[in-house]
């Protein structure tokens, strides 16, 4: 697959709660989610996600995917995972189709919660949060990476982290349009679970921080070096 974007990502994170974790939310406060920088939605819910590249543009998408990392990461990653990574227990959202279907779905939960025998077993974010932050989440979801097509590249990645954080300390002999070019084709490889075109995996996000400087060497390998640790 060849990666259709070329602009920065940033750093992941985490969503809401868990379908079978009875209390894991009783302690813990809904996190404001600050979705400036995203077209707003409007009071009326939608039913299909209006944050998809193809809809907004890139930069708009990856502003989503950005405030989505940030607004998982504060609300929902306690019960669904690490970059979305179910332990088991709560629903895996990456395989949540990116697709009406899927958002539908999605945003039932989000806003009304989910109980079972008159148990809470996840609140309702919807009054919460607000609508912008919702898709903004959905968005982040639905651009996690395969994470076993992640593992068939990592002893070559953590090669490159080694590089890379080498160029950062002041080697010579760097080539940045090789390195980007490497990485590029790695991410481009790499699919969703969900179906949506692009994944949003470290291989992308190291491959967009490169510009020749050895801030954004130390930068791309720190990148690396934490979405490899997370994948472990």
């Amino acid at each position: 697959m060849t990666h259709p974007f070329k602009t920065a990502g940033y750093a992941a994170a985490l969503l809401f709660a868990a379908a079978t974790l009875v209390s894991a939310h009783g302690d813990v406060k809904p996190q404001a989610v600050d979705t400036s920088g995203l077209p707003e939605t409007g009071t009326e819910w939608l039913i299909e996600n209006p944050y998809r590249a193809e809809t907004v543009g890139e930069e708009v998408w990856l502003r989503a995917v950005e405030i989505g990392a940030s607004g998982y990461n504060q609300n929902c990653a306690r019960c669904h995972g690490l970059e979305v990574v179910s332990g088991g227990l709560a629903p895996d959202l990456r395989f949540l189709e990116a697709e009406e279907y899927g958002d539908e779905w999605y945003m039932e939960r989000f806003r009304t919660g989910y109980t079972q025998n008159g148990i809470t077993k996840m609140p309702a974010f919807g009054d919460l949060l607000g609508q912008d932050a919702a898709w903004a989440i959905r968005t982040y979801i639905e651009t996690r990476p395969d994470g076993d097509a992640m593992a068939e590249y990592a002893d070559e990645l953590k090669a490159m982290r080694d590089q890379l954080q080498m160029y950062a300390e002041g080697a010579e002999g760097a080539d940045p349009d090789a390195l980007k070019s490497r990485l590029s084709e790695i991410a481009g490889s790499i699919e969703t679970l969900s179906g949506a075109p692009v994944a949003d995996s470290v291989a992308f996000r190291a491959a967009n921080l490169i510009d020749g400087t050895q801030a954004r060497y130390k930068s791309a390998a720190e990148t690396l070096t934490i979405g490899l640790s997370a994948a472990q």
